[in-house]
């Protein structure tokens, strides 16, 4: 997902998005501690995910979208 994309979208897709990719953070977790994790990579591209939509909205409420 990129910065882009996200910034064409409105503040409530961008928390709907972040609150389904924090469920799947907290569904990788689990499966990464009991050892059933596939995809070891999905946990470090979910993790930056969020963070790009963190950063949108940030900058988006900072300058009063």
């Amino acid at each position: 997902m990129k910065a882009s994309e996200l910034r064409t979208k409105t503040p409530d897709e961008l928390k709907a998005e972040l609150l389904a990719l924090k469920k799947e953070a907290f569904n990788l977790r689990f499966q990464k501690a009991s050892g059933q994790v596939e995809n070891t990579a999905r946990i470090s591209k979910v993790r930056h995910d969020i963070a790009r939509i963190q950063t949108v909205l940030n900058a988006n409420s900072a300058r009063g979208a």
